[in-house]
């Protein structure tokens, strides 16, 4: 008889449905904000090895915003060089050209790699270290139910998800019990783990978990959790999306690849560097050096014939040997072999977008549930980390009450304009990567090299995560058409009267939308360099950073002092903002960066708005910086930089995720005034 016990039942905050990097950054910014946050994942353990490996430079930028940069940049692989391969007039494959692997000069990171397990570690560390938020491995959501009428009141539970507790066989996928051996050189059988259960072509094993879940009647294994927002970080089988009915859009090529992470014996020169190599016929392959002497191939198979008539390969046939043997033929007359593979896996190029990122602004969904597309550009991960990175203080701020719900309609406006924008490239990169090389110009079946090289070029700055460019919105404010700008959602001010509209000409080379660039910077106080962007650390609270310019000058000082004053009255939007019984900068912080010389200026020269007072913490000394020679790292130029004039100077409003909302001039404390007023919420009783 089924047991008769009440089911459990929780409420929480969010909701999040899958532990991959994009849930775990979205669960690490939710332990920054004190929001309560579950997270489930129906695998029983997490990744030791294999999966994604690329981070970008912008991804480096938010770790270090997290303060786990220096964990990533210290065991990683950094990627410098990339070489290009290609055939000869005999057919023999030469290299033909080296290009660097980021753009020098775009940030103070370079692009490097390292698996997708020890990065999974540092998010773990950081939620332990600032919540009690814990991966709950082994559970299975199995029905979902949403509450339309309680969709607008934002203090209500809509969402009520049963979830399933696994049992160690259950969770734990079939295929990685399948391992797979490889002869060594010492003729030693060798244990290989393969990532097939994560692939494309590997089948989706939720519905029978379910199935058999259900068929278990033990109660005390069933909850229900009551939710405020779910997100689903659950994969391109994405349970979530399902539950809603959305559909990704897009389609397969016939391009299947194999990738095996290995300490090769080779002798092709430039194994240790990112190798982009085409054959004259026996297809193409990236090398891709990666940590602890592994090097990671993707090799293009080229026994297409195995495609069942559904579209989905046969991967049956698809063996660590297999991939190597493809590998032998292009890389020939070059030997490659191994004794020591660390993973494979194998998948089928396919460019595909969520068409819908949200219901309701209540369930949202991100990474590979709403985007996939082949791996080789290092975008999968990268993305879908920044798709949460991008969500979760929007989410926080409306659960604290700060901010207007309204904001939640940004997420997919621009991290469905940045899917899109994706694809259209992986669509031509991957083609361009997987085609047979022309043998002249009037080869027009195969691909130009000349072209690849400049798709490669142009692919940097894309692939680097700077050119991140979110239109015109409630909180971006930049002319143009908001919905052109997106992804067609309309996402412009709520009340056309408070539209404020930035300044570009008064700081030229910071674009309005795009993230914050960094220069280095002295703390007025000790002297202390920093590169700006350490001063922006992923904490939610936006930023004011007003260049008042030279402050030796007269009228200089004047505009700081009645910007100080404005921003000190009782009835300022910083206090308006600012919950009772909080620090002022709690919410909005104010950051100041002169023109110098450091030695014209003392701290308490100023006013107290740009270095705030405690009774028991004294004045702040961490709030004001000059844009001056330091002893012994140079002289950052960050109004150059900058294209701020230090006679005009310029005030800019960044984002918590580093994103600039609106530039302006100093003073201009009205604009400001009204930009905040668009979406913020006015100060209230901090929450118990």
């Amino acid at each position: 008889m089924p047991s008769t016990l009440p089911q459990a039942e929780d409420h929480v905050d969010v909701l999040i449905v899958g532990a991959g990097p994009a849930g775990l950054m979205l669960a690490n910014w939710l332990s920054r904000c004190d929001v309560k946050t579950r997270i489930v994942d129906k695998r029983g353990t997490k990744i030791f090895s294999g999966q994604a490996d690329g981070l970008q430079c912008r991804t480096l930028e938010i770790f270090d915003s997290f303060d786990f940069a220096d964990r990533a940049w210290r065991e990683s692989n950094h990627m410098i060089e990339i070489c290009l391969w290609n055939p000869d007039d005999q057919g023999r494959i030469r290299r033909s050209d080296r290009i660097p692997d980021t753009i020098p000069g775009i940030s103070r990171f370079q692009q490097v790699v390292l698996h997708q397990g020890r990065i999974e570690r540092f998010f773990l560390d950081a939620i332990k270290e600032h919540s009690d938020i814990l991966v709950e491995r082994g559970v299975l959501p199995t029905a979902f139910e949403f509450d339309a009428t309680k969709a607008d009141d934002f203090n209500d539970y809509p969402i009520n998800v049963t979830v399933r507790s696994l049992s160690d066989e259950e969770s734990t996928p079939q295929q990685q019990q399948q391992q797979q051996h490889h002869k060594s050189g010492d003729g030693k059988e060798t244990t290989v783990s393969d990532g097939l259960f994560r692939s494309n072509l590997a089948a989706d094993d939720t519905d029978d978990l379910i199935r058999s879940a259900e068929s278990d009647p033990a109660v005390d294994r069933v909850e229900s959790i009551k939710a405020k927002f779910l997100v689903g970080c659950d994969g391109a089988h994405s349970w979530v999306r399902r539950q809603l009915g959305y559909q990704l859009e897009g389609d397969s090529t016939d391009y299947i690849w194999g990738v095996l992470d290995i300490v090769p014996i080779t002798d092709f020169p430039d194994i240790r560097q990112r190798c982009a190599i085409h054959s004259a016929n026996a297809g193409s392959v990236m090398v891709i050096p990666r940590e602890n002497k592994l090097v990671r191939l993707y090799i293009q198979l080229q026994a297409t014939e195995h495609a069942q008539a559904g579209g989905k390969a046969d991967r049956s046939w698809i063996t660590p040997g297999i991939i190597l043997q493809s590998a032998q033929k292009i890389l020939h007359p070059y030997k490659l072999d191994y004794s020591y593979c660390d993973w494979w896996t194998a998948y089928q190029i396919g460019q595909r977008v969520g068409d819908q990122f949200s219901l309701k602004e209540r369930v949202f969904l991100a990474g590979d549930a709403v985007h996939t597309h082949s791996p080789k550009a290092g975008q999968g991960m990268n993305v879908s980390m920044q798709d949460t990175y991008n969500l979760g203080w929007k989410l926080a701020h409306v659960v604290k009450g700060y901010s207007d719900p309204a904001i939640l309609k940004t997420y997919q406006s621009e991290r469905r304009k940045i899917a899109q924008d994706l694809i259209a490239f992986d669509h031509r990169f991957s083609r361009l990567f997987s085609g047979r090389p022309a043998k002249d110009i009037m080869d027009e079946e195969g691909v130009s090299m000349e072209e690849f090289k400049t798709a490669f070029e142009k692919g940097n700055e894309f692939a680097s995560g700077i050119a991140v460019n979110y239109g015109s919105s409630i909180i971006v404010a930049k002319e143009g058409d908001s919905a052109k700008q997106g992804d067609g959602t309309d996402v412009a001010s709520l009340d056309n009267t408070t539209c404020v509209i930035s300044k570009p000409q008064v700081a030229t080379k910071i674009d309005v939308g795009k993230r914050m660039p960094s220069f280095k910077v002295l703390n007025q106080s000790d002297a202390r360099p920093y590169h700006f962007q350490e001063l922006l650390k992923s904490n939610g609270r936006w930023r004011i950073v007003v260049f008042p310019g030279k402050l030796g000058l007269a009228p200089n000082m004047r505009r700081m002092q009645k910007l100080g004053a404005r921003l000190e009255s009782p009835d300022s939007f910083l206090h308006r903002y600012t919950p009772a019984h909080q620090p002022i900068d709690s919410v909005i912080e104010v950051l100041t960066v002169h023109a110098g010389p450091r030695e014209s200026l003392e701290l308490l020269d100023l006013p107290e708005s740009f270095h705030p007072y405690s009774e028991t913490m004294g004045w702040d000394y961490w709030k004001v910086f000059v844009d001056d020679q330091s002893y012994h790292e140079g002289h950052g130029q960050a109004y150059a930089n900058y294209g701020i004039d230090p006679i005009q100077g310029a005030s800019v409003i960044l984002r918590p995720d580093q994103y600039v909302s609106w530039v302006g001039k100093v003073d201009d404390y009205e604009d400001m005034e009204r930009f905040f007023s668009a979406f913020m919420r006015p100060r209230q009783l901090e929450k118990e």
